[in-house]
């Protein structure tokens, strides 16, 4: 379980219960970098260049690499391409393409603009993500086209393609959480294998790939769209984004709201430790919200969960897939249980069956959630963008011994997430292209308002990211609003108070209360 595979469910958590019912690195080559002397706008139509005219027709099905499930979206959306420069150093060099997809507002007499969502990961698919989801956002699109895309590397913008299916669910078996010499080379040769494979196949793309360029390549997605300021609302990874996005076009910023919030701060190691803690967090929580329903003995607890993760360590659970449920998909599968309440009940069911029948099917379907496996046995390319996204933005690379020294810390953290997620800090050693900053700059001083939500029980970007972020942001910028709750976000989340409060924003400009709180 690496920091990669407890980010990217930003957008899967709140869709994978469906699939569960249906089926029973230096600069990174951008040219630039993220600091204050890049504040110039080189997206758009900067420099009198003229915004790029899109065009819009009906959207077909998602692909495969975009987490589709072979069904095109209602009617009511569009799909265009937007072409973006794969080196923004180079304006006017080679192009790539990036997948769109918008609903038109229903009241076009009182229409805003465009309000694009990323869902986060990075990885996630725009196009695939935001028809799904979109009755959440009905108020809001009484006022704004309702827009999201592929970011670069992601789906059908350039997408980045390492391992087949096959080899993807091979490597699945193998270990991350090495014990002796023999794991650890085996560990090490896996990974390597997987990056040889991303540059052999998408070599020419990974260069290019960080969220700078990203950031760009929305300032150009918002010229094109007919807006002089970008409405965003970005979830997860998105918030990143966003916040980098500001930091770079501040007088660029329109309504934006910024929800389950990185922590801009933070490097890996402290990246994966506070979100060991969340998510250890998270799963106290469960428990006892468990045992207060349904009494003692009728739930699983600390101890009998560490039990079923040691005996999976050299017994891996059988399924009606014919696929084992190692100790790493099983890790895998309680924290994508833990990225929304309304799916506590399918990690209750998911441990009963390990415990009491010793097959590991629930589990490893939540597992698959969080890697982007469709239950065809096809993936999305979640996994392989996600980890180029990240290791093109991070510039820290461990080694084992780095791991060996951290692992009391992150044992100490949680005994259940602790040592996947030390280990995880090797995801980018090897990389082929080196990361751009140590930590992303979003200061954004002189930009209009910021609504930051922080969710006391998020355990994939525990609630101190938000106060972070709105402190990075700027006096005046972030406006900082807590949910007490749990699960990873707040504005699905049922609370009417905290969805009202981002409606009256971005419908009506009326900017919360700094130090709102919701529950």
């Amino acid at each position: 379980m690496s920091p990669q595979r407890l980010r990217a469910p930003a957008l899967l958590s709140v869709t994978f219960a469906l699939a569960l019912s249906a089926t029973g690195c230096g600069s990174g080559g951008s040219g630039s970098s993220n600091s204050p002397d890049n504040k110039s706008s080189t997206g758009g139509a900067a420099a009198g260049e003229a915004p790029v005219a899109l065009r819009w027709s009906a959207c077909s099905a998602p692909t495969a690499a975009q987490g589709g499930d072979g069904k095109a979206p209602g009617k009511e959306w569009e799909c265009a391409k937007l072409p973006v420069p794969l080196d923004w150093s180079k304006p006017k060099g080679e192009t790539i393409d990036l997948a769109l997809i918008r609903a038109k507002a229903t009241d076009q007499a009182h229409r805003i603009g465009s309000l694009v969502f990323n869902f986060g990961g990075p990885g996630g698919s725009g196009v695939s993500t935001l028809p799904g989801l979109a009755d959440s956002y009905k108020k809001l699109r009484t006022r704004y086209d309702l827009v999201s895309f592929d970011p670069r590397g992601v789906g059908e913008s350039a997408g980045v393609k390492c391992l087949t299916d096959k080899e993807l669910d091979a490597a699945s078996q193998v270990g991350t959480t090495p014990d002796n010499a023999a794991e650890l080379k085996e560990t090490l040769e896996a990974k390597k294998h997987f990056a040889e494979a991303c540059s052999r196949n998408s070599g020419k793309v990974l260069p290019y790939l960080d969220t700078v360029s990203a950031a760009r390549d929305m300032d150009r997605l918002r010229a094109a769209l007919g807006d002089d300021k970008l409405h965003y609302f970005g979830i997860s990874y998105g918030t990143e984004l966003g916040g980098v996005y500001a930091h770079l076009y501040p007088k660029n910023v329109g309504r934006a709201v910024l929800d389950a919030v990185v922590d801009p701060t933070q490097d890996p190691v402290q990246g994966n430790l506070s979100q060991t803690k969340g998510f250890q967090l998270a799963l106290d929580d469960y428990l006892k919200d468990c045992a207060e329903k349904s009494g003692q003995g009728q739930c699983p607890t600390q101890e009998s969960i560490t039990a079923l993760l040691s005996g999976l360590r050299s017994r891996p659970l059988p399924t009606s897939q014919g696929r084992g449920l190692t100790q790493d998909e099983a890790v895998g599968g309680i924290a994508a249980a833990l990225y929304s309440k309304d799916t506590w009940k399918y990690l209750t069911a998911g441990l009963k069956e390990a415990t009491a029948k010793g097959t590991g099917d629930t589990l490893l379907l939540l597992d698959d959630s969080i890697n982007g496996r469709g239950p065809d046995g096809r993936y999305s390319n979640l996994m392989a963008a996600n980890k180029a996204i990240s290791c093109a933005d991070a510039e820290q690379r461990y080694t084992p011994d780095d791991v060996r020294r951290l692992l009391p810390r992150f044992r100490e953290a949680s005994p259940v997430f602790g040592e996947a997620a030390a280990w995880s800090l090797l995801d980018c050693t090897g990389w082929p292209v080196q990361g751009r900053w140590k930590a992303p700059d979003v200061d954004a001083a002189g930009a209009a308002p910021i609504v930051v939500i922080g969710n006391t029980g998020d355990p994939a970007t525990p609630y101190e990211g938000a106060r972070q972020m709105a402190r990075r942001l700027g006096d005046g910028v972030g406006v900082q609003v807590t949910y007490k709750g749990e699960g990873h976000g707040a504005y699905n989340s049922g609370s009417t108070c905290l969805a009202g409060a981002v409606d009256s924003y971005l419908l009506e400009g009326k900017v919360p209360q700094e130090g709102l709180s919701c529950s």
